[in-house]
């Protein structure tokens, strides 16, 4: 199952989507959390912590955070349900340097564990985490449904998979003010506070074309998942995805 986010790529030069993403995320992660949280006004703070009540109610002893980034969604599973563990994996050296200071300096290094890779191709043995997060990565996968699989395989059976992905408002005429602050407004902070102009029109592309709703339900659905259910938060600007493993 192809998407047409898979051929969105932050740069208009050769190379494959997951390279062109490690590359941009190492560009801009020195201004990544400012970024973050002066686009949506804060509001994402509050996108993460509705997700990760969800989570604490199956009470996990071990998680895996995917596309963790600079570690915000891994420290906050972890300071909300205090789990033995969280590992947390990104493409991006850049993003887990900045990750990894955030830890050490509150030592929480001996909880919460970064490492590189690539979700399409996961180290981790099948069956190994009681519960598998991805916060604002999934529209950056190269190959949206092999990143499902990935997620399926390593969670265990009767464990649930959190997905946390910004969205497009489905009324014109919140549309219509979403789409002047996302084209124009994002793209021009984004260029002057992280000198990548480009990365901050990606972002916006990359979310009007991510499958949403119930296209999104239907890869989970696809990859094994059950009891798939989706809500949207904040005027329909975020979607938190979550589905289970069955047990065996």
């Amino acid at each position: 199952m192809s998407n047409k986010v898979e051929n969105i790529k932050p740069y208009s030069g050769e190379g494959d989507k997951t390279g062109q993403v490690r590359q941009m995320f190492d560009a801009i992660a020195p201004a990544y959390d400012f970024m973050n949280h002066a686009m949506t006004m804060g509001i994402d703070k509050w996108w993460r912590k509705v997700a990760v009540d969800k989570v604490k109610a199956t009470r996990p002893a071990t998680i895996l955070d995917v596309a963790t980034g600079t570690g915000d969604f891994a420290i906050k599973l972890y300071d909300d349900i205090k789990p033995q563990s969280v590992t947390g994996m990104d493409l991006s050296d850049g993003m887990l340097d900045v990750a990894r200071r955030k830890v050490q300096e509150r030592s929480l290094d001996k909880v919460i564990s970064f490492e590189q890779g690539d979700c399409l191709a996961m180290r981790f043995d099948s069956n190994s985490y009681d519960t598998v997060t991805v916060a604002f990565g999934v529209r950056n996968f190269e190959h949206i449904e092999q990143g499902y699989r990935e997620m399926y395989r390593v969670l265990r059976p009767g464990g649930m998979l959190c997905v946390v992905e910004l969205s497009t408002p489905s009324n014109g005429f919140i549309r219509w003010f979403y789409d002047l602050y996302t084209l124009n407004i994002i793209p021009f902070i984004g260029s002057m506070k992280s000198h990548d102009k480009s990365a901050y029109r990606y972002l916006p592309l990359s979310i009007a074309a991510v499958p949403q709703g119930e296209a999104m339900l239907e890869i989970m659905r696809s990859v094994g998942f059950t009891d798939c259910k989706v809500r949207t938060l904040t005027l329909g600007t975020c979607s938190i995805y979550t589905g289970i493993k069955p047990a065996e």
